[in-house]
């Protein structure tokens, strides 16, 4: 692949249409620095210097998408309440539509508040509820994907296990795609792993396939191998990407492919995951061959891994990325 060649493969996203369904979140961050320790209690004493407001979940999939210039619907559930309105700010500063966030006045918006020192990590605190949704919601939800779907070129489905993705509504999106000719991508957690059979990608993390099914992973490839294999017999999908931290990621489509983690310096892996499957999504929509996606997506998640906190791959990045660390 030439420099032309990723430039033009980026220009392509820009036609598609994305439509990303699942765990909505706001991030919080605040960042100061510890200069003592708290004379009430043995704990660190964060002076503030500022704050900031992110999407996370699957709004940071939809941010990474329209980042890249695809038109991207985001469909997910928050509360009636204060962070929702946090997020709504958010829509509006990134020209995300917020039509499909649905207001459930029953439960919080979810939001994880990191608390960091000279960008270390302190404490996380989080509000949520991980009950699954009601019957209302999940009508709410499978309504505005049909009225859609006919225009979509691929769905992502980002399950936090914060109780949006119920197996009704994965089976029916999984099925209605099929008949509509629209990849399904997965971005799966442990609740509810075996309910995306038959998606069109799927893609968990190591920790997250050796816990589903049971088994012990050391990170090698003959061990991977074989648990894509039993996964594959379980999803019945066309094709698995696992994630694999320092090793990259492993792409298994009736044939493996292991993909070599970038020489990227690291200062936070959050949002990582959903960068890779928001650049797979868009991969997909344009029709490339599936290597050539796994490993832009790879190299994606390496350029946002660079900054502190989730933010979304920038296009001019990633193409310098590209001639650097694959010798374009």
């Amino acid at each position: 692949m030439t420099v032309k060649s990723i430039e033009t493969i980026l220009d392509s996203f820009r036609s598609k249409r994305i439509a990303v369904i699942g765990d909505i979140m706001l991030d919080k961050y605040i960042f100061g620095h510890v200069s003592r320790i708290s004379p009430e209690y043995p704990v660190p004493v964060v002076d503030v210097t500022h704050e900031d407001n992110r999407l996370g979940g699957a709004a940071n999939v939809a941010l990474n998408t329209r980042s890249l210039g695809a038109e991207t619907m985001l469909i997910g559930i928050t509360g009636a309440d204060s962070n929702r309105e946090a997020l709504l700010e958010l829509f509006r500063t990134h020209g995300l539509a917020a039509e499909g966030l649905i207001s459930d006045p029953s439960r919080p918006t979810t939001c994880k508040t990191r608390i960091l020192s000279q960008n270390h990590h302190i404490t996380r605190v989080d509000f949520e509820s991980r009950k699954e949704v009601d019957k209302t919601i999940e009508n709410a939800v499978i309504d505005s994907i049909e009225a859609v779907i006919g225009s979509i070129d691929a769905i992502v489905l980002e399950d936090y296990n914060k109780g949006l993705l119920s197996p009704h509504i994965i089976q029916h999106i999984i099925t209605s795609a099929k008949t509509h000719g629209v990849p399904v991508l997965v971005d799966p957690k442990l609740q509810n792993f075996f309910a995306f059979r038959k998606c069109s990608l799927f893609k968990p993390n190591l920790s997250e396939m050796a816990a589903s099914l049971g088994i012990i992973l050391h990170n090698n490839d003959e061990e991977v191998e074989e648990a894509c294999r039993l996964l594959q017999e379980k999803l019945q999908t066309d094709t698995i990407i696992v994630t694999r931290s320092e090793k990259g990621m492993t792409l298994y489509n009736g044939e493996f492919t292991h993909i070599a983690a970038t020489s990227l310096e690291v200062a936070d892996v959050s949002g990582a995951g959903d960068t890779v499957i928001g650049i797979l999504a868009l991969g997909a929509a344009a029709g490339l061959d599936i290597v050539t996606n796994a490993t832009i997506a790879n190299l994606a998640a390496g350029t946002v891994c660079q900054e502190v906190g989730a933010v979304p791959v920038k296009a001019e990045k990633l193409i310098r990325a590209y001639q650097e660390h694959l010798q374009l």
